[in-house]
């Protein structure tokens, strides 16, 4: 495929699609970047965090909670998450060429559909702190011009800077802000979905196992306000 340059917006990298290998890299203003686009299918941050939410929910019934508690739950604003996990899938796996502009817009809807479900579904306990997760992975994105700076060290200790990586809106930014939110940390190389992860990720999937055990009131979930279900007087999913 011939190279392709395109200035995505002013203040933001010209990026540039090499023929040789899928990575996009640039400079402008100061940001450096290498970045591995990454082929349509599943998107392994997301994969790496849906194996995690599973083991986690595989400790509900260890600590007494029950998962059939979840179709109890009157969740709110199903539209908008699913809206928003259908707009992800249409830039990540349908039709993953779309100008980058159009791209971030899209994402950026993603986002604020998600953030109005769980506005919507606030009063479950636990998913305060997937709101936070969240929040913090998008403040990270917006102030480095809708990239989520990484950090080389985590890169390499995911095998993430080779030809082979899959990888798509991380990368590594010079001069990054709040660096600290970026993804810092790492699956190692060799490992099970080996990947590189956030802050925000972290809370996300830890609010996602605290929510299941809020919902299915296990012991854990019992401690932070769990087994009453918001919208039901007198609900309950505490076990009999």
């Amino acid at each position: 495929m011939a190279g392709l340059d395109v200035q995505i917006m002013a203040g933001l990298p010209r990026y540039v699609k090499q023929r040789s290998r899928n990575v996009i890299s640039g400079t402008s203003r100061g940001w450096s970047l290498k970045l591995k686009r990454r082929p349509s299918g599943a998107d392994p941050r997301t994969v790496l965090m849906a194996a995690v939410v599973l083991l986690g929910a595989l400790t509900v019934p260890l600590l007494g909670g029950r998962l059939l508690a979840l179709a109890d739950v009157p969740l709110r604003a199903i539209w908008a998450l699913a809206a928003a996990l259908g707009l992800q899938i249409l830039v990540i796996s349908v039709v993953p060429t779309i100008p980058d502009i159009a791209a971030q817009v899209v994402h950026l809807a993603s986002y604020a559909l998600a953030a109005a479900f769980l506005w919507a579904n606030r009063r479950i306990a636990g998913l305060w702190l997937v709101a936070l997760g969240a929040a913090a992975n998008v403040l990270v994105i917006s102030v480095n011009g809708g990239v989520m700076p990484a950090s080389a060290a985590a890169l390499r200790r995911a095998g993430l800077v080779t030809e082979s990586a899959e990888f798509e809106n991380s990368t590594v930014v010079h001069g990054a802000r709040l660096r600290f939110l970026g993804d810092v940390f790492a699956v190692p190389e060799g490992w099970p979905l080996a990947n590189v992860f956030s802050v925000g990720d972290v809370l996300i999937v830890a609010g996602v196992i605290l929510t299941l055990h809020a919902v299915c009131a296990s012991r854990l979930g019992r401690l932070v306000g769990g087994g009453r279900l918001p919208g039901r007087t007198g609900a309950s999913a505490t076990p009999a």
